[in-house]
Formats: structure tokens, sequence, C-alpha cells
């Protein structure tokens, strides 16, 4: 009996240690819980992002072959698919013959420049020898003129004389004529001249546009690193503009992390992060803070909410916070676009 209650009274001083335990543990608990919350901010709102660079067809053909493979390392620059290039080579040769057919043009309106500048000198000389007729035609009427006042030349010699006059004024007049129609015809061939070198100018730009479109055929990789999302394959003909895959680029790693709204007072740019990723949690990657959305991230949704229709019911936003990451080079090869993770900022040292 005795037994019994010494054993009761022992039971009775269990309880209450164990209660006394729990509610130092549960205050420490609580204190360290407090201190840490006002110096950090949290959120498992969070993932890691990249620079995804789309790889999309510039010109419509079909695909020639393939010169990588899924999830593989590629290098800037590196050609990843060619187009068969028949058609694009024939137009650089098309337009190439273009040119030539120009060129020559040219060599056509100089040479009728040449010629027609020789006309020039030609009708220049006819215009000179017409005044001289001209002259001594006149001076010889005037000599008529005044001998038929006399009477020692008959009537028929001075009609003469004065034909002769006429005749030579017209060809004086034709031969002016003819010398500004070769002056004009200069100009004129000048002017095709111009507009056969501008012809040829254009001809070097259809060249040098079709060259582009070929060197096009040749698919290369904007930026260093994992090609994937592969949606090609050889012999298939693709349009301008269809996707082909994607690479995400090398070194471009950072986290996204949704902050509430309510956490951004004490947030700034500059200050450090721990994050944790949710794939390797044992590893403690730092990071610190870039810059901020200029928006939540539902006014950049699809269907972005308008809280002025219907029955409003506040819900707390959040805001899209770029981390940048600061890890070894072994670990960053090991993280994805995608993976969850989660970041705690301090804001107070």
């Amino acid at each position: 009996m005795e037994k019994e209650i010494k054993e009761k009274k022992k039971s009775n001083k269990i309880v209450p240690i164990i209660l006394g335990l729990i509610l130092v543990i549960g205050a420490v608990w609580g204190v360290r819980e407090y201190m840490y919350l006002s110096k950090h901010e949290d959120t498992d709102d969070a993932q890691i992002d990249a620079d995804i660079s789309p790889v999309v067809a510039r010109v419509g053909g079909y695909v020639d072959s393939l010169m990588f493979e899924e999830n593989e390392h590629v290098s800037q620059g590196q050609v990843l698919v060619k187009l068969d290039d028949r058609d694009y080579q024939i137009r650089v040769e098309q337009a190439l013959a273009a040119q030539r057919g120009a060129s020559a043009n040219i060599g056509v309106s100089r040479a009728q420049i040449t010629a027609t500048s020789a006309n020039i000198s030609t009708a220049r000389a006819n215009v000179e020898s017409a005044r001289a007729r001209l002259s001594q035609a006149e001076n010889d009427f005037a000599r008529y003129a005044n001998l038929i006042k006399d009477g020692s030349i008959t009537q028929q010699q001075y009609d003469q004389a004065r034909a002769q006059r006429d005749v030579a004024q017209a060809a004086l007049d034709a031969a002016q004529g003819q010398y500004r129609a070769a002056q004009e015809q200069v100009g004129t061939t000048r002017s095709q001249l111009t507009a056969t070198s501008t012809g040829v100018e254009q001809r070097q730009t259809d060249i040098d546009f079709a060259r582009l479109q070929l060197s096009y055929t040749d698919i290369k990789a904007p930026a260093s690193g994992i090609a994937s999302k592969k949606n090609v394959q050889k012999g298939q003909l693709v349009q301008p503009g269809q996707s082909l895959f994607a690479i995400v680029n090398d070194n471009s790693l950072y986290v996204t992390a949704n902050f509430k709204e309510t956490q951004l007072e004490n947030l700034r740019a500059g200050q450090k992060a721990e994050i944790t990723v949710d794939a390797f949690p044992d590893e403690k990657i730092l990071g610190e803070i870039y810059n901020f959305s200029p928006a939540t991230g539902a006014k950049f949704s699809l269907l972005p909410p308008d809280n002025a229709s219907g029955n409003f019911v506040k819900v707390v936003q959040r805001v899209p916070v770029k981390i940048k990451l600061q890890a070894n080079k072994e670990l960053m090869q090991k993280l994805r676009p995608g993976m969850s993770v989660v970041v705690s900022v301090r804001t107070k040292e």
C-alpha cells in the first residue's frame, strides 16, 4: 500500500516536470522563431529560372541534316540545322546574272555617249559650214540687188541669188536643229547611264539579299548552352518563324521568388539571401536580390483580375523578385530551370 502511494506521488511529480520542459522548449523555440522572423523574410513560392533562347527558322525549306542531339551542349555560332539550300543558291545565281546584264547595259550607254558626243562635233561643224554659206549667199544677194537696179543683170539672175540665200538660211536652220538634237541625245544617254547605274546598285542589293537568305539555311546556335525541346526532324518542311528548339543559356540561372506584398516593406536590392533547393536540401546557396518586378504576377497573367466588376474578395498579391545566385560551378551545373526552392532573405543584421 505504501509502495503504491510512493509510486503515485512520484508519477505526480513527473507530469509537471514534463509540462515544464515542454513549456521551456516551446518558449525557446518561440523566441528563436520571433528573433528569426524579425530579421528574415521567407517564401517557398520560388523557383529557378534561366535565359532561354528560342531558335526559329528565318527561311522555309526541307531539313537536310541535324547536327545536334537533344539535351546536348552547343556553342554560340555552331551550325545545328541545315536546310536544303539549292533553291536559294539558284536565286543567288539569278541575281548575279541580272547584275551582269545591268553592267553590260552600262557599257552600251557609255558607248552611246561617246557616239553622240562625236555627233555633236559633227553637228557643230555643219552649223559653222551652213553659216558660212549663208554669209556668202547674203553677200551675193546684196551685190545682185545693187546690180539689178541699173540693169546690169537679168531678173532671173537676181531671183537665183535670192533663192540661194533662202536655201542657205534653211540649211543653217536645219544644221542648228541637228546640233540641238545631238545635245539632247547626249543628255538623254547620260540619264540612261545614271538609271542603269542605279539598276546595277539595285542588282547588288538583290545579290546581298539572296546571299543573306542563303546564309539562313544554316541555322546556328544564338548562344552557348543546352539545346532542348527539339521540335524538328530530318526531311521535315519548316516554315519561316517556326520554332525548332530552345537553348538554355550558360551562366544565366537565377531565382524568381514570389514574395507577398506584405513582405516587401523591408526588402531591398542588394540584400543577401539563402536558398535551399528542394532537389538538394543539404546544399545551401547564397544569393543577392537584384531587382523587383514592376507589377504583380496577376497583372501579367493571361486574364488579369478586374476588381471593379462583381463581388470583391481581397487576396494578398505576390510580386516576383529576381535573385542572383552565388554558387560553385559544380552545383550550378546540377540546377535546372523550374526547380522549386525556398528563399530566406536577411533584412536586418
